[in-house]
């Protein structure tokens, strides 16, 4: 078992900052093979435009943390359909596994020869689905750290980049042009269509992509698990974010931005606003000591979706992003 002190990571904000985009003929929903294995991986494309962000003092479990509204210009991008799922997870997570499967599915691109060197976490002690279910589950248990990483590999082996979404382009997917509580708007007694959570998952994860999808065709961007996103989450950011500023650069370990809610919260928690702060406290039955930068033991309910920004970022900014500066956490 490899041991991991705490740390803290810093992402630069140059390798947002600087990318001018375009909508093109090839901006197109796509499905992402996984070379060596039979996973595959949706991705929609999410149109450009201008969104409020953030929701009103009237709506229904409004949090002081979700103002003011203010209007953030959103560039194109692809996210991924569905939540990523231990099925494409633990390829990452298991060399041996991704080598097995690799030669019962012949790749021809050699993508797994390319992830040789991909860091990857240390086997976790215990069953991180918690014994909720795997094939075709949404991965959870991870830390912000781990998506990064997992980022990287899925990079590695398709020779793509890809990332977590900054929490505006979280709340601009979620809301598929609507400025309603939900996406499918503000009656909360139409969750159940659309999202698992506390009223009707009994008390457990569920498959990806058995609710309905938003109008830009996502699916669980209310509920099954919470998801991370880029940014550091500060409470009062939108009142005082920097002029032109994309996201919040993480430079402290907690507290990081959280967004959807999942199959453990009430409905106020799952809407298109609604923010989350990462806990030191969901690391708290973690027997790894120090703490491990890969696992959250105590959070069953959070998760991620990755999205591509239309314009590839340069080989610095992907190298920063995929390398963040360690610090020890003392």
């Amino acid at each position: 078992m490899i041991m991991y002190k705490k740390f803290l990571f810093l992402i630069p904000l140059t390798f947002l900052g600087n990318l001018s985009y375009s909508q093109t003929k090839d901006f197109k929903n796509y499905t992402q093979v996984i070379g060596g294995s039979p996973q595959v991986y949706d991705m929609v494309a999410i149109p450009g435009g201008e969104f409020t962000m953030g929701s009103p003092a009237s709506e229904k479990g409004h949090q002081d943390d979700e103002g003011p509204q203010h209007k953030v210009k959103i560039e194109p991008f692809w996210m991924g359909k569905y939540e990523v799922s231990w099925d494409i997870y633990d390829l990452y997570s298991f060399k041996n596994m991704e080598k097995e499967m690799a030669a019962r599915h012949p790749d021809p691109e050699k993508s797994v020869v390319k992830t040789d060197a991909s860091t990857r976490p240390s086997p976790p002690y215990v069953d991180m689905s918690f014994g909720m279910g795997r094939e075709h589950y949404p991965a959870i248990n991870m830390t912000q750290y781990a998506a990064i990483y997992f980022c990287k590999w899925l990079y590695d082996k398709t020779g793509i980049f890809y990332r977590l979404p900054t929490e505006a382009e979280w709340e601009y997917a979620c809301r598929a042009g609507s400025q309603t509580a939900y996406s499918f708007g503000d009656d909360a007694s139409k969750l159940d269509e659309y999202a698992w959570y506390s009223k009707n998952s009994d008390g457990a994860y569920k498959n990806i992509g058995l609710k309905k999808p938003n109008a830009w065709g996502l699916h669980d961007m209310h509920g099954n698990v919470m998801e991370w996103t880029l940014d550091q989450y500060i409470p009062d950011y939108y009142g005082n974010k920097p002029n032109g500023e994309k996201y919040a650069p993480v430079k402290e370990l907690y507290p990081t931005a959280v967004r959807g809610g999942s199959w453990d919260d009430d409905a106020e928690d799952l809407r298109s606003a609604a923010r989350t702060a990462s806990k030191p406290e969901w690391k708290i039955l973690d027997p790894q000591l120090p703490k491990s930068e890969w696992w959250m033991t105590s959070a069953s309910f959070v998760g991620f979706r990755v999205v591509r920004p239309v314009k590839v970022p340069s080989k610095a900014e992907i190298e920063a992003y995929y390398n963040p500066t360690l610090i020890e956490d003392y």
